[in-house]
């Protein structure tokens, strides 16, 4: 696992790739630069597409950095600020996540046999919440999606951390993914 970062106070978390190595560092208040992880990937990190569990273990040691939860907060929240922002043309009430406290948009496509994942909400938290849902299960094939035993919420402790009804919004956005995995399995361009 990564290494234990003692009551860091996160202000701006971000990650570069450089060559086979992802980065993770944190900016503090006082402009210092603090190197939270460095990862190695086999192959060129564009060229290198991890399974489902490898991403969900990555998300796991992620989460391993911060002690406090306050951190790990702040952690979901610059998720958030990561997520582009989806298209306004896909903001409509049939990509409207049921369930959800807050708006959240899921618009689902095939793109070469994969099945990917196009995500935004009106909340922050919740945007970074369906970033971590998008970066372990889009790229898949419908099939992968569908099978798929997602276990990073509960070993990171999301559900004992999140207010209930977030707590359900994230088990409703996991349900609708894997619906359209369901769903597009059946579907001519995901045999490819």
């Amino acid at each position: 696992m990564g290494r234990k970062v003692p009551e860091i106070k996160v202000v701006d978390i971000r990650e570069i790739f450089v060559g086979r190595y992802r980065m993770i560092y944190n900016i503090s208040k006082s402009k210092t630069i603090e190197i939270l992880a460095i990862r190695h990937f086999p192959g060129h990190y564009q060229n290198f597409k991890m399974t489902i569990n490898e991403a969900q273990d990555e998300l796991i040691e992620d989460f391993d950095l911060f002690d406090e939860w306050e951190s790990k907060y702040e952690y979901i929240i610059d998720l958030g600020k990561q997520l582009p922002d989806l298209d306004e043309k896909y903001k409509t009430d049939e990509n409207i996540i049921k369930g959800c406290q807050s708006l959240v948009w899921l618009h689902a496509y095939m793109d070469g046999g994969l099945l990917k994942f196009e995500a935004d909400s009106n909340a922050i938290i919740v945007k970074g919440l369906v970033n971590m849902l998008v970066k372990v299960l889009s790229g898949h094939t419908p099939e992968e999606i569908a099978k798929a035993d997602v276990y990073f919420m509960e070993k990171v402790g999301l559900h004992q951390h999140l207010a209930q009804t977030r707590s359900n919004g994230l088990a409703s956005m996991l349900k609708q993914m894997k619906a359209y995995g369901v769903a597009y399995q059946a579907r001519p361009e995901a045999q490819n």
